[in-house]
């Protein structure tokens, strides 16, 4: 367990000591994450989030993602998704502008315990990305993008069961482009974020948490950081 924790912490603290000269963010994201499970096989998920801008100067993304759910093999789900995602930003004379984004997604989650209760999380996402015009710019596109996510929940107590308590959230998740890179960054390599979180849960089915997100981005010709303050809702019905 001791060796998992600092292999998730090197990656969270890895990015931010190469980076004191480079281009630095700071927000914050608000996300709720809900599951609901009809029977053995079936179920929804759902997920809304609310992004800053550099500094909390606005309300720059808007995300809004549901999906259907397979639940197989005990420790795995397969899952069929859409996301609606809203971009409000500033053009070079401070004028607001915004972009639409359209996405389907597919993936596969396989949970793993590690030792008595601690979790450990893998998740597989391939995405189609069909973004609309920009404001004054007729620039709408289509590109795929994989994600590999992982996440580990370390409750304090060493109960055999995990009800009530605190906990430790470790996740990192990197992002590739697989299909028009030259619309999006150029880039194979597209983002990377690493993040850790102290949580409580409050009941079998409901945890809250707040933590820090280094988020690395790849742009075209750069590249910044941006360090978010996250806090969260987990709901499992």
């Amino acid at each position: 367990m001791k060796k998992l924790i600092r292999i998730f912490l090197f990656l969270i603290l890895l990015s931010p000591v190469k980076l004191l000269a480079q281009d630095n963010r700071f927000s914050g994201w608000g996300a709720l994450f809900h599951t609901q499970r009809f029977g053995q096989h079936w179920g929804l998920s759902f997920d809304a989030q609310f992004r800053s801008f550099d500094e909390f100067k606005y309300l720059q993304h808007i995300l809004l993602r549901p999906s259907v759910n397979y639940y197989f093999d005990g420790n795995k789900m397969a899952a069929l998704g859409y996301a609606y995602i809203t971009t409000n930003g500033r053009d070079a004379a401070g004028s607001k502008t915004f972009r639409p984004e359209s996405r389907t997604w597919q993936q596969l989650i396989i949970n793993n315990k590690i030792g008595k209760i601690s979790t450990l999380q893998h998740r597989f996402r391939l995405e189609q990305r069909f973004l609309g015009n920009t404001t004054n710019r007729n620039d709408h596109y289509f590109s795929q993008r994989l994600r590999y996510f992982a996440r580990a929940v370390i409750p304090f107590k060493k109960d055999s069961t995990f009800v009530k308590g605190p906990f430790i959230g470790l996740q990192n998740e990197i992002f590739v482009n697989v299909q028009n890179k030259e619309k999006v960054n150029k880039h194979f390599f597209d983002q990377n974020r690493a993040y850790v979180a102290f949580g409580y849960r409050l009941h079998k089915k409901i945890d809250v948490e707040v933590g820090y997100l280094n988020q690395y981005v790849k742009q075209a010709e750069a590249y910044f950081f941006n360090h978010v303050i996250q806090t969260a809702i987990y709901t499992r019905f």
